[in-house]
């Protein structure tokens, strides 16, 4: 196999690279700029020195002044307090069938984030094997609208995990759910490669076609607090910055 010199430029890039809020340019980026594909490297950096600044919060407001949604599902917990964002890949079973999720690892792309609807919480369908195989597989997180299980190893994985609930108990092999196909949640419907971010303060869904709207009122959201933020610094107070006083 012949190596260009394209190669070997995009092979010495520095995806690490991080800029300074007031630099960072979202204006043309896309939801496929969430992976480096040899081309976009400047979108990809852009967009990755934003989402490792923001919290869900933020993003929230953002999405919030778009769409007038909060794009939260308040049920859903961050269960080891990761940070995660990417695309999403969909399923959807019963509590006692924690076979679809294997089968959704297996199933589901490099970078993407399993989310799970569940109907019920009495069994978990994900836990400690489960994170272990997507994690290797290079699965970025799992959201469960339902219950996890094993939360002695998990709190302590390099995976997150997003759950309503945990229990002991699980059911059986069955494989019989649903994959990467629309589901609802909370009377939102969520579409596989919708965007999703996770963090310490819960969780936001994002609708892919709203992605870049989001984003740029997202860094728009960041500089603006983080002036107020300077602003508290030189000794004025939150209620004169907001105009209460």
């Amino acid at each position: 196999m012949s190596i260009s010199p394209n190669d070997v430029l995009n092979k010495n890039k520095n995806l690490n690279k991080r800029i300074d809020v007031e630099k960072i340019n979202v204006d043309d980026v896309s939801i496929d700029d969430l992976m480096f594909n040899g081309k976009n490297y400047e979108k990809y950096i852009n967009l990755h020195s934003l989402l490792d600044c923001v919290s869900a919060c933020q993003i929230s407001d953002a999405y919030n002044s778009i769409s007038r949604r909060p794009g939260t599902f308040n049920s859903i917990k961050p269960v080891n307090n990761q940070r995660v964002f990417g695309k999403i890949f969909t399923a959807e079973t019963a509590s006692d069938d924690w076979g679809t999720s294997a089968l959704a690892i297996d199933e589901a792309d490099e970078g993407d984030i399993l989310f799970f609807k569940v109907d019920g919480r009495d069994k978990a369908i994900w836990g400690e094997l489960a994170s272990t195989c997507a994690r290797d597989n290079g699965i970025k997180a799992t959201v469960l609208y339902g219950s996890a299980r094993d939360l002695d190893a998990l709190l302590f994985m390099d995976y997150p995990v997003f759950a309503c609930d945990f229990c002991p108990n699980a059911g059986s092999a069955l494989g019989l759910g649903s994959l990467n196909e629309s589901i609802e949640v909370e009377g939102e419907t969520i579409n596989p490669g919708d965007f999703f971010f996770g963090d310490e303060n819960g969780v936001v869904v994002i609708p892919k076609e709203l992605f870049t709207k989001t984003m740029i009122a997202t860094l728009a959201v960041k500089v603006k607090e983080s002036k107020i933020i300077n602003d508290i610094a030189s000794g004025r107070t939150l209620a004169q910055i907001v105009g209460l006083k």
